[in-house]
């Protein structure tokens, strides 16, 4: 016969210990995989190396060229992202090929005409490592570069490593599915505007789904964060790019990006770029700003020095992927029978799908055009499920 007291006291206490189970789990600090050099210092020892690297690739403070270079690793060439290598270009601004004044390294531009360096470019590297921070949004286009690196890696039939890093967004999978014929550099792969995976996670999934064009087989391999969890809080250390300058800004890009292509500024030319919202003419709100010129972040942003009213949201709780904020301002533009969207062909590739833009011009609600993508969310999570490396 079960004593119910004792049986009492152990549901209590096991559930004490859960409890302080979980937040010890969680005390314990992120390390991404960048600072754990003894575990890929051996597949870099006597390696030529090429590294696709900007200014968030750092280890406990300092770059990480830098501090292979005090490693002695044999660094050949820095390949270079959108925003380039030291992270002060302008949103989609030309990256010309360098020599890094610091290292005196040749730096390639992946960003531009040639997205993926030829065979000839790799000729004399062993190994590409990749280890740049991503915000988890589809249209972010360092996963699309780091795509076009593994396609060139597995050409040159070299090695290709992935450090990984978090995901600050990584809670949420939300918005359609690309569709095919929408495919381009913000938008390359079958998935979610917001996916929920890491790049290191998202690297196994394009490898093992075959979406990389390519007859040769990529010799990958990730290197996990420790001490990371699909529930663990992230604060990144450096800003990923000029324009997402702290953790609101990330929060709110899944759903502020798609105003790039409308008549509405989303605070580019301000300290506090896609953290405001506003318009000249038509607006919602009494918050006022003006985009003025910042080379390195903005040199021409939309409406620039003209006084714009509209909305503060550095403090809003918008997160996810969340249009109520973007039918809001349609609806007012369309009320005043003013252009909205400055190119409706850019709309349709953030989205991936041009149902999205359609379903908002229809007046469908938020709640409405969301449920039109849910199925294919949950087959997406069941597709992603074997390259998930955390839980």
């Amino acid at each position: 016969m079960i004593n119910m007291k004792f049986f009492t006291l152990v549901l209590k206490y096991s559930a004490f210990f859960a409890v302080l189970l979980s937040f010890s789990s969680q005390s314990q600090s992120v390390i991404v995989a960048a600072d754990q050099w003894n575990l890929y210092q051996p597949l870099l020892k006597d390696k030529k190396v090429g590294l696709v690297v900007n200014q968030t690739s750092s280890v406990n403070g300092q770059h990480l060229v830098d501090f292979f270079l005090s490693k002695k690793v044999n660094v050949q060439t820095i390949f270079a992202p959108e925003h380039g290598f030291r992270g002060d270009h302008d949103a989609g601004a030309t990256v010309e090929n360098n020599i890094d004044a610091r290292t005196k390294l040749p730096i390639i531009s992946i960003y531009g005409k040639h997205k993926k360096p030829s065979i000839e470019v790799l000729a004399d590297l062993d190994v590409i490592l990749f280890d740049i921070q991503d915000v988890g949004v589809r249209f972010y286009t360092y996963l699309s570069s780091m795509h076009y690196m593994m396609e060139a890696a597995a050409d040159a039939g070299i090695k290709f490593i992935v450090l990984d890093r978090p995901n600050p967004n990584i809670e949420f999978v939300d918005g359609p599915i690309l569709e095919e014929r929408f495919k381009s550099f913000v938008g390359m792969h079958p998935i979610p505007i917001l996916h929920g995976m890491t790049l290191g996670e998202l690297a196994l999934m394009i490898k093992g789904e075959g979406w990389l064009n390519t007859q040769k087989t990529l010799d990958l391999q990730v290197v996990s964060i420790k001490n990371y969890t699909r529930n663990s809080r992230y604060s990144l250390p450096i800003k990923p790019s000029p324009n997402l300058p702290n953790d609101q800004a990330i929060q709110l890009y899944p759903s502020l990006t798609f105003f790039e292509p409308t008549h509405v500024s989303l605070g580019r030319g301000t300290d506090f770029p896609f953290q405001v919202l506003g318009h000249n003419q038509h607006f919602t709100g009494n918050f006022n700003f003006t985009p003025v010129s910042m080379p390195g972040a903005a040199v021409k942003p939309k409406l620039m020095d003209q006084k714009l009213t509209g909305l503060d949201l550095r403090q809003s709780e918008v997160k996810g992927l969340d249009l109520r904020l973007f039918i809001q301002w349609y609806t007012l533009f369309k009320a005043s029978d003013a252009e909205f969207f400055t190119s409706e062909s850019f709309m349709d590739k953030l989205a991936g799908t041009d149902k999205l833009r359609k379903m908002i011009i229809d007046g469908k609600t938020a709640d409405e055009i969301s449920a039109t993508w849910q199925h294919g969310v949950s087959q997406f999570k069941a597709q992603r499920a074997p390259y998930l490396l955390y839980q």
